[in-house]
């Protein structure tokens, strides 16, 4: 099961990184010429669409999650038969969220005008956008949730493979729209289109993958008291993603809120930079998310907890490398990309940053979290939600965009940081703490040392990153060569976690290496 772990892993990883790169260009160019030739403010308003809709999906409760986690077992086990019966109460539950939130659409459609009060934009096109969006998310619900099992299986790269090449298609037509017809209808009836063509697909390559799964939603309301785990997890987790949803989902409505519709806009530069930072991260490591379901379902704790700090080396030596990148290479990059009128302070770019490093260091803990079904300390979202919001709503009231972004990295420092470590120590590895913060401070003191003496260095640097793309690559790849050599050579030396993880990728290459000769 191991090997099969790891080949999973990887398939995953490259199929993830390939769309990865093949999509960077294309998301900073289309949103380029979106700018351009349908407006900052249009551009705002399919962003605060978009998130308003999110608040719909907290009716999910969480009930993909915990499917996921339930799946482990009978994955493991091959057990086809428990298979079909939780994917079948997966998708009974499902249509009922389908149906709450197609409810919810209509009553929140109501308030539209009042929303979006101060924009100049027809309501009619708000409606339209408003309902085509919708309609793409209720499509997932009613007919794409067989794709959960692909998740759990380690197959996920089934699903980045057509809903990246749809993706794609989807783009270059917006832009010829955009550019050509500069008109708003077109660009969201693409979008509309492709959610329904994308389904299609996917669940024609389900039945090719899995020509045995033979779910009935029928069946489901029937067989879904065998389960009830499946309800228990679900309610843990809805409260969950509340916090989750008033990190991610409530900022660019705030920012309206306190600014306006331009600077969601503006800081969505920022955020398509930052995310398409984390994403690259995600794809090389978030692959290993079910592969740790698996392997703490075969039960080795020795193993486990090995796996555990190879992971998380690798996640500190990877933030600290990208955090240092972004901070110093993001602004010349806007510049280039849409012009100086777009940069935002540089407070607001280290609170960015500092979301970053906890987004980007708490992986590991949330895969093995998940993974032992850690969800029931539901206090910590509510008390996220609210640290969040007061802090966000006062700090929006007096700063403006930075007080907005504060609450997040304040919620998170206190739950993500502090607490969700010794949760899943106490509750998942029966452990005490100390062993895990004398890790971490350790990897915060390398990585801090490294940044000071890259500072030094690159100061002696003459390449202008601001005066072309040539420049900034250049300039990337110093900050990038000479921090990774740092952090490379300090994590040799002082991370065992590291050094397992080196490795096993070596072994790994010289297996592959030998079969192939």
């Amino acid at each position: 099961m191991a090997e099969s772990r790891v080949q999973k892993s990887i398939q995953n990883a490259k199929v993830n990184l390939i769309f990865y790169f093949i999509t960077l260009f294309l998301s900073f160019f289309s949103r380029k010429i979106f700018l351009d030739c349908l407006g900052d403010d249009f551009v705002g308003l399919t962003g605060t669409l978009g998130n308003l809709l999110n608040f719909l999906n907290l009716a999910e409760l969480g009930i993909g999650a915990a499917i996921g986690t339930v799946l482990y077992k009978p994955i493991f086990d091959c057990d086809r038969e428990k298979i079909n019966e939780i994917i079948s109460v997966f998708g009974y539950f499902y249509r009922k969220v389908g149906f709450v939130i197609a409810g919810g659409g209509i009553a929140l459609s109501a308030f539209l005008p009042l929303i979006f009060a101060k924009t100049e934009f027809d309501l009619a096109l708000i409606y339209f956008a408003f309902y085509a969006f919708l309609t793409s998310a209720l499509i997932g619900y009613f007919a794409n949730y067989k794709q959960v099992l692909l998740g759990a299986d380690q197959r996920n790269y089934v699903v980045i493979a057509y809903f990246q090449t749809s993706n794609l298609i989807k783009t270059f037509i917006q832009i010829a729209l955009a550019y050509y017809t500069r008109n708003y209808y077109y660009w969201v009836a693409v979008e509309l289109c492709f959610g329904v063509i994308y389904s299609i697909i996917l669940n024609w390559k389900i039945r090719k993958v899995y020509p045995w799964l033979r779910s009935e939603i029928r069946n489901g309301r029937l067989l879904r008291k065998r389960y009830p785990l499946i309800m228990t997890y679900s309610r843990q987790l809805f409260v969950h993603k509340i916090g989750s949803l008033v990190q991610f989902q409530i900022k660019p409505l705030l920012i309206y809120s306190f600014v306006s519709l331009q600077v969601v806009a503006f800081y969505g530069n920022y955020s398509l930079i930052i995310d398409k930072v984390i994403l690259l991260i995600k794809n090389m490591l978030g692959s290993t998310g079910a592969g740790v379901g698996n392997l703490v379902a075969e039960g080795d704790k020795v193993k486990i907890r090995k796996i555990y700090w190879e992971l998380t080396a690798l996640n500190y030596f990877i933030a600290g490398l990208f955090v240092f990148a972004v901070y110093h290479l993001i602004q010349p990059f806007i510049v280039l990309w849409v012009g100086p009128e777009y940069v935002l302070s540089r407070w607001v770019l280290i609170i960015l940053l500092g979301n970053m490093f906890i987004m980007q260091t708490r992986g590991t803990n949330d895969q093995f979290l998940y993974a032992y079904s850690l969800f029931h300390d539901i206090w910590a979202p509510i008390v996220e939600t609210v640290v969040s919001i007061s802090i966000s709503l006062a700090g929006g009231y007096y700063w403006g965009l930075e007080g907005v972004l504060l609450g997040s990295v304040i919620s998170m420092f206190f739950i993500v940081v502090l607490w969700k470590p010794y949760f899943l120590y106490r509750r998942g590895f029966q452990d005490k703490l100390r062993e895990y913060w004398w890790g971490i401070v350790r990897y915060i003191l390398l990585i801090l040392v490294a940044w000071i003496i890259t500072s030094g260095i690159i100061r002696y640097v003459s390449i202008d990153p601001y005066r072309s793309y040539w420049n900034w690559i250049q300039f990337a790849l110093v900050i990038v060569g000479i921090l990774g050599g740092v952090l490379f050579t300090f994590f040799c030396l002082f991370s065992a976690g590291f050094r397992y993880f080196l490795k096993r990728v070596k072994e790994r290459l010289k297996l592959k290496f030998k079969i192939k000769a």
